[in-house]
């Protein structure tokens, strides 16, 4: 058993359904979002928009390091990632950690673009949108820009860490 219970599962898995199907209109996100992503303990508060959005910069931080297993970190024990350049589902640490190994040989750094966050309790929220990649050709050194549609949700853990319950990224149609 994961621990969570099923009926939060169920809403995390229609909330990421609805907004991956296009069901929220996409939004303009905005700066100065709290990267820490951890308040020591839970709070009966529900996460503000700027937190959110902290998130995602926490994880664009990680993976500067180049280190696939401090990417890693920021998921979930059973946490599935859709992955942009892949076409395999991850669903557990080993499958997401060998995903970053590739991934991150390119240098990879985001840029969001578009963003709509949906808090919907106190422990669980969605970001989606759209971002950019600048990624380095580990071989010749040529860079390039990759655009990609995405959905991260969230789940606050019992210590108050915010991880990744399920991240889902495809790159945009017309790129």
């Amino acid at each position: 058993m994961n621990g969570r219970p099923a009926r939060r599962r169920a809403t995390v898995a229609i909330a990421v359904a609805a907004l991956a199907a296009g069901t929220f209109a996409l939004g303009a996100g905005i700066a100065g979002a709290d990267s820490n992503g951890t308040s020591g303990k839970q709070s009966a508060q529900k996460a503000t928009e700027a937190q959110v959005l902290g998130l995602f910069d926490r994880w664009n931080t990680a993976l500067r390091t180049g280190d696939p297993r401090k990417v890693a970190d920021l998921y979930a024990r059973d946490a599935v990632l859709l992955p942009t350049v892949s076409d395999n589902v991850r669903t557990d640490r080993a499958e997401i950690v060998d995903y970053f190994e590739h991934f991150l040989r390119n240098k990879p750094v985001g840029t969001k673009v578009e963003s709509v966050v949906s808090v919907l309790d106190r422990n669980t929220v969605i970001d989606t949108g759209v971002y950019e990649f600048a990624l380095t050709d580990p071989e010749t050194g040529a860079k390039k820009t990759v655009k990609a549609r995405y959905t991260y949700a969230y789940e606050k853990q019992a210590d108050g860490r915010w991880l990744i319950v399920n991240h889902h990224s495809s790159k945009m149609p017309e790129s």
